[in-house]
């Protein structure tokens, strides 16, 4: 399968198309949905996918936006909340195994404020069981893999997304987080403060 050019979008730029109307909320959505079915069996950078109710959340967004509604800028911009936060209907387990199957009655206060703003949460992501940890490896639910190289770890449990392209051959898995971060693609310069507003969504990487 070959990705979207969606999943490459910025959030910025997500958001742009989106107000102009060049694509629905609905298209951005399952987008990223299709692209962490593809990707996500051998990354596992996410422990809860429900894609009927990422849908549902951004068809709520193009009704509104159809009804002429003012929304927040980036109002159906996918986004992915780490598994330590809780949020209201949604499993939530800090990475453990003691609490699979806690579904919360309420969502931490960033969740209601991204709900708010109308920003479709596509599921919950891998993490260290609760926080406790860099890398993942301690997740009870298995760690997360290095998109670029599988063999390796993300370097931090909330670093990897599903890649763009399937990483390259197997490499030695030593040194742990520093072998993470040599497998990472070179960093970019730091970006100066009028760009930051385009960081990378969720799932993008």
């Amino acid at each position: 399968m070959t990705a979207s050019p969606l999943v490459r979008r910025t959030a910025a730029e997500l958001a742009d198309l989106l107000t102009a109307g060049e694509v629905s909320a609905v298209e951005v959505a399952q987008a990223h949905l299709d692209r962490i079915a593809e990707v996500d069996g051998a990354v596992h950078a996410f422990l809860h996918v429900d894609g009927a109710d990422t849908l549902a959340q951004a068809r709520a967004v193009d009704d509104a936006r159809a009804a002429g509604t003012a929304l927040h800028h980036l109002a159906g911009v996918p986004i992915a909340v780490k598994d330590v936060v809780v949020t209201r209907g949604t499993p939530t387990t800090a990475g453990s195994r003691i609490l699979e199957g806690w579904v919360p009655p309420y969502d931490a206060t960033l969740v209601e404020k991204l709900r708010a703003a109308g920003l479709p949460m596509l599921g919950k992501t891998n993490m260290d069981e609760f926080a406790m940890g860099s890398s993942t490896e301690h997740s009870g639910y298995g760690p997360t893999h290095n998109p670029w190289d599988l063999t390796r770890i993300p370097g931090g449990s909330g670093a990897a997304a599903p890649p763009r392209s399937r990483p390259s051959r197997p490499r030695s898995r030593s040194g742990r987080t520093r072998a993470a971060r040599s497998a990472s693609p070179p960093p970019s310069p730091a970006p100066s403060a009028s760009s930051r507003r385009t960081a990378r969504c969720p799932v993008t990487a």
